[in-house]
């Protein structure tokens, strides 16, 4: 089997939380008295647009939440969608060993808003880590389609079968496999840990 050289990682569920997803959407609804069935629905027709950088935070904010007058501010809920974000520190941590000892490149490959990804990676230092983001927001296209794979590996002329993709949805991981990259499903950073070695990739020093 071909030594690995390069780890793509998804960041929501991985490494970071999910930034927005249904929970930070309930959640939402919950604080700002949102009617759930109208902004999950409108959430739903924007989304491809909004994390494949077409539509700005604001216009997705617009055509969401402030399509109506509210007694909230914009910033009131941007406040709370950028504060959605957490690192998961057990994930960080075998990112910095990687970092340190692996010798591979690394970068990430994940479905983001463009406001949202650019937030997440200044305020989790994510630049410490990975030396190329190919988030959707930037390339146009989302996982699952084989685009954002194909355009990730022509980039950066990585082989698949010397690559590991990270991921913690099974469908992603499917799609990956598909062009050759190895796929490792992310369940917590022990198995991440245990999975890494298992393909001979060095993280202790």
């Amino acid at each position: 089997m071909p030594e690995v050289t390069s780890i793509f990682w998804d960041l929501g569920g991985v490494v970071l939380t999910n930034g927005w997803d249904r929970n930070s959407r309930r959640a939402a609804v919950e604080k700002f008295h949102l009617d759930a069935e109208d902004f999950e629905d409108r959430h739903e027709l924007l989304l491809d647009g909004f994390e494949s950088g077409i539509i700005s935070l604001d216009e997705y904010l617009h055509r969401t939440v402030f399509y109506r007058e509210r007694s909230f501010t914009q910033r009131d809920f941007e406040d709370f969608f950028f504060a959605q974000s957490r690192e998961l520190p057990d994930s960080i941590e075998v990112l910095r060993e990687l970092t340190r000892n692996s010798g591979c490149f690394m970068a990430a490959l994940n479905n983001e808003s463009l406001e949202l990804n650019d937030f997440r990676i200044r305020r989790f230092h994510l630049r410490d880590y990975y030396s190329a983001f190919f988030s959707s927001c930037y390339l146009g296209c989302r996982k699952p389609s084989p685009k954002i794979y194909r355009l990730a590996l022509e980039i950066t002329q990585c082989r698949p079968e010397e690559c590991i993709f990270v991921d913690d949805r099974p469908l992603n991981l499917e799609c990956a496999r598909e062009l050759g990259m190895r796929a490792i499903h992310f369940v917590d950073a022990k198995r991440l840990r245990a999975d890494l070695q298992s393909e001979g990739v060095r993280i202790g020093g």
